[in-house]
């Protein structure tokens, strides 16, 4: 059963992690995520969980609508374009409060600006509106006006961060270790609160929210079989990822709902472009010859051949199909050509000794790394990429590398002992991949994973960067699609949908991409 009395979500909590909230009228929630939040400040998100969870507490300035995909916002009353494009006019809309009470108004947008843009404040998140924001103007006390240090194609796509309270801090530096990243102040729909062991989210009427869920606890557990099992039983409501083998469990189940929830995400594996053979061009195109998509779709995530409807779906650059600038003019790779592969590799001058690729004299040895979370969503990947490579005639060595590892150390660049890495993308507001693809430096390429460099990569780049229309913004990332999938710094897989469970009580409930509740208010729970 749902986790409704008091003993039960101090235990959820862990002894003394917080005080017990006052539940109001409506119904509570239990549901299980994939781990707590790192943390609830919006500046600090690191993982898929933190913006799910923020997206309860906090009001961002535009989002896109969950079914039409319009660009909306709760917040802004009106907007316009000045000075030349390169500035927004906000005005915001009147009555809104802070869950302290305090009534929104500009100074917070432009508190959230400087505090995004203060040297400071030590936000991953922040380094992106680095990029682009230089300041924020109050003009009265519910207009401001925020600049750019150019003209965009999508300027209020770009202003999709959450709004934070001035009246919560001391200053504008603002670090990770604060009260409010545990216990934030927003002004969305849901007061949130973290502890030891969970999360507890409280409704909060105000004048642009309406949520009709009380409480909403978050519950975090690894075991998905345990997590099925609890929903079957009812001891939750909700599993926001259902692993791929144990979705059939629940598709049969009368009381569980299976729903989609479109991550805007993409599977890779990164290749090491400066280490070794891999170096090579001619190397790099006969792996991704080599490499069967079909085979690895089916034994991982149990994708038959020729299934319709697959929830996982092939690609051939770095955008998912449905994106405007997914260039459909590069064909995919499904299924391995071995022959193909073997003259590519004899090409770029390697040999086979006793079945062995060697190269420069020495056997060649693929060290292949993958961040271990993604077991949960694609079992075995790791091994039977392994498996299609050693078949082929390399050696290799397997890691399963952590989601601190992986943020430490692969985001940053610096684990270039691996050839090899298997991850994911996803993408938010916008999709952009520069910084996946960039040359290292000046602020670029800050998540190019094996500091790959191309001149007319990051030149084409520079064009979508220098676009002013969506046409001018597309027609630059077709073009990076093409050269990526012939230099290939990355050997592309697919889109794999993630499945959420919910009881079939919970009605409404409309599932956002990317951020999963922004439409939580239209959130119930009853038959």
């Amino acid at each position: 059963m749902a986790l409704r009395d008091a003993p039960l979500a101090a235990a959820l909590m862990g002894a003394g992690a917080l005080g017990m909230a006052t539940l109001g009228t409506g119904s509570t929630l239990a549901y299980f995520e994939e781990s707590l939040p790192t943390s609830m400040n919006p500046l600090y998100a690191s993982a898929m969980v933190d913006y799910r969870s923020q997206e309860l507490v906090f009001d961002r300035l535009w989002f896109h609508d969950a079914v039409t995909n319009e660009l909306k916002s709760r917040v802004v009353q009106s907007w316009k374009l000045v000075d030349s494009g390169k500035a927004v006019e906000i005005t915001l809309k009147s009555g809104i409060k802070w869950h302290n009470g305090k009534p929104l108004t500009s100074k917070d947008l432009c508190f959230t600006v400087d505090a995004m843009l203060d040297p400071e404040t030590p936000s991953p998140v922040a380094q992106e509106y680095k990029q682009f924001l230089v300041g924020c103007e109050t003009s009265g006390a519910n207009v401001a006006v925020v600049k750019f240090n150019r003209v965009f194609h999508n300027p209020r796509e770009r202003l999709g961060f959450s709004i934070l309270p001035q009246n919560a801090f001391d200053s504008t530096a603002i670090s990770p270790d604060l009260e409010f990243s545990a216990r934030p102040i927003g002004t969305g729909p849901m007061k949130g609160s973290r502890g030891r062991r969970g999360a507890l989210f409280d409704a909060f009427a105000n004048a642009h929210h309406t949520p009709q869920i009380a409480q909403l606890q978050l519950q975090d557990t690894g075991d998905p079989l345990v997590q099925v099992k609890t929903i079957i039983n009812n001891g939750v409501q909700g599993i926001i990822a259902v692993s791929p083998p144990y979705r059939p469990d629940l598709s049969s189940n009368d009381e569980v709902a299976l729903k989609s929830y479109d991550l805007r995400s993409w599977w890779f594996i990164a290749v090491n472009t400066n280490k070794g053979a891999l170096a090579d061009r001619r190397v790099r195109m006969g792996l991704n010859q080599a490499i069967d998509r079909t085979e690895l779709r089916q034994f991982t995530i149990g994708v038959k051949p020729g299934e319709q409807n697959s929830p996982c779906e092939f690609i051939s650059g770095p955008f998912v199909q449905s994106s405007p600038y997914y260039n459909r003019a590069v064909a995919t790779v499904e299924r391995s050509d071995k022959a193909k592969s073997r003259a590519l590799f004899e090409q770029a001058g390697l040999s086979q000794v006793g079945g062995r690729w060697h190269h420069a004299g020495k056997p060649i040895s693929l060290r292949i790394g993958m961040l271990t979370p993604l077991n949960n969503e694609a079992p075995d990947l790791l091994s039977q990429v392994g498996n299609q490579l050693g078949a082929i005639g390399f050696d290799r060595q397997e890691f399963k590398i952590s989601a601190d590892e992986w943020k430490r150390e692969v985001l940053t660049g610096t684990a270039t002992d691996y050839d090899l890495l298997i991850g994911k993308w996803s993408f938010g507001l916008y999709e952009e991949v520069n910084h996946l693809f960039h040359s290292r430096g000046d602020n670029a390429g800050k998540l190019n994973i094996f500091n790959y460099s191309n001149a007319d990569v990051d030149k084409t780049l520079a064009q979508y960067d220098a676009a002013i229309t969506d046409t001018a913004a597309r027609d630059a990332y077709h073009k990076l699609h093409q050269q990526l999938a012939e230099d290939l710094p990355y050997l592309f897989l697919w889109k794999l949908d993630t499945k959420s469970a919910w009881r079939t009580e919970v009605r409404g409930n409309i599932i956002t991409p990317y951020y999963y509740f922004t439409e939580i208010d239209a959130w119930k729970y009853g038959r």
